[in-house]
């Protein structure tokens, strides 16, 4: 018995993380200087030899900072991490100051994977986000942290890609009730809210901006209307709070009525009906951060269905038919999409812009089908799949004919729906148009994941 419970705490002490006799001291602070930190973290500070941090928060430390001390402004992470590496190797005490929890969206993560997690020791403090829901008494638990203290992002424009850097932000209001945001001095709350009139939210949310916390001029504003703090200016720095006032719309994801999309009218517009919709979708094999092209996008049915899919993914559309491309544009609006781009035009101009995709849907290819199965089979990302519809023979040859000279692995699904119609006091079926549903992956790319 007793070599058995031996064993088991030698298991135990082989997985016990071991600490490092002199890590970097990696020290959250806040903006009242010393009085944020507590009696370990201001001794650690007080005999430091080397300390890094951003200019305002050295100075905001000047007077605990030994004045033999190495001061060394925060800039390039790569050049910090040497430093502290240099440090560690002539055994000279190194703290580095961090604003808040320089785990939460801080430095700390990034030296951890670029030293390693012995290397350094984190002392949290309370982080600016805790603070501020403090002071207006928000409840955080169940919050979703969104940082866009980066650099400047611009103005949100409707339908801007992943590349924009409040897309996360965007695509983060459509799915939680709160949201915490680390703002930037160009990131701002009041571009935050022009962002939210512009995608139709901004009777769904509350606002409160928490600016210069801990300082003299600390201003909390608390039950900010989106439209007022559009037009304000916030003193940085600041942190921005945001919750539902309304409920949270529930749509259903996958397999739309028909009835649901505008179409053209009289004469309706191209829509891919719902059979056929649901069909093509499932053949997509979309994951929830897909990469979507959606090529002769027509009413937008397929691409707004992708994007509702694919919450951390996104769709790019394109449409010739300017009627048809107005009609797909209200869709979307009133879809509330974040998550879908739509360009006028006809394929495959301007695709050598849109990222490399893991699905394409071909619902309409305006006489370049041939070219646009090429440039498909050629841009999608190992393991993706290209969809295609057709109605007409000469299409459908056109396309296997192309698949079968790209040496592409392909099959065909020809469908075909009768619905019910009534007749007098009775229903008879009535049948839809045949569709033939073709799909598709490059070769050489199913053969690296087969």
């Amino acid at each position: 018995m007793m070599k058995i419970e031996t064993e088991a705490l030698n298991e135990a002490d082989r997985h016990r993380v071991r600490p490092d006799p002199s890590p970097c001291r990696v020290i959250g602070v806040l903006d009242d200087g010393a009085a944020s930190l507590a009696t370990p973290a201001l001794a650690h500070l007080r005999a430091a030899r080397v300390v890094i941090g951003a200019a305002r928060t050295l100075a905001l430390f000047e007077d605990e900072i030994s004045p033999s001390a190495e001061r060394h402004v925060l800039g390039n992470l790569e050049a910090a991490a040497e430093r502290i590496r240099a440090a560690r190797e002539a055994g000279d005490a190194v703290v580095m100051l961090a604003t808040g929890d320089p785990l939460c969206h801080g430095i700390a993560g990034w030296l951890a994977s670029h030293l390693c997690v012995q290397a350094i020791e984190v002392l949290p403090n309370v982080s600016t986000l805790q603070l501020a829901c403090a002071r207006i008494g928000l409840p955080w638990a169940d919050a979703r942290i969104v940082s866009i203290h980066a650099r400047d992002a611009g103005e949100w424009a409707r339908g801007a890609g992943p590349s924009h850097g409040l897309h996360a932000l965007a695509q983060a209001l459509r799915t939680q009730d709160r949201l915490l945001v680390l703002t930037s001095p160009a990131n701002t709350p009041d571009r935050v809210a022009r962002l939210m009139l512009i995608e139709g939210m901004a009777e769904d949310f509350q606002l409160a901006v928490a600016e210069r916390l801990n300082q003299a001029g600390e201003r909390v504003l608390a039950d900010l209307a989106v439209a007022d703090a559009a037009g304000m200016r916030f003193a940085d720095p600041n942190v921005l709070l945001i919750w539902r006032q309304r409920a949270r719309p529930n749509p259903v994801r996958f397999g739309l009525m028909d009835s649901a999309y505008a179409q053209r009218q009289p004469e309706k517009g191209l829509i891919t009906k719902q059979e056929v919709r649901a069909v093509s979708l499932a053949r997509l094999q979309l994951r929830a951060d897909s990469r979507v092209w959606d090529i002769g996008a027509g009413s937008g049915s397929v691409g707004l269905e992708a994007a509702r899919l694919c919450p951390q993914g996104h769709v790019w559309a394109i449409e010739k038919n300017h009627d048809d491309f107005v009609i797909a544009g209200r869709n979307r609006d009133g879809f509330g999409l974040s998550n879908y781009t739509l360009i006028h035009g006809k394929a495959p101009e301007g695709l050598e812009l849109w990222p490399d995709p893991d699905a394409v849907f071909i619902g309409g290819s305006g006489g370049e089908l041939a070219g646009l199965i090429h440039l498909c089979l050629a841009r999608l990302r190992p393991g993706g799949w290209l969809v295609m519809n057709f109605v007409t023979l000469e299409n459908l040859a056109t396309a296997t004919a192309t698949l079968e000279a790209a040496s592409a692995v392909w099959d065909v699904l020809q469908l075909q729906a009768a619905r019910s119609r009534p007749i007098l006091a009775m229903h008879r079926m009535a049948a839809e148009n045949p569709v033939w549903i073709v799909c598709a992956q490059a070769a050489a790319k199913e053969a690296a994941h087969g």
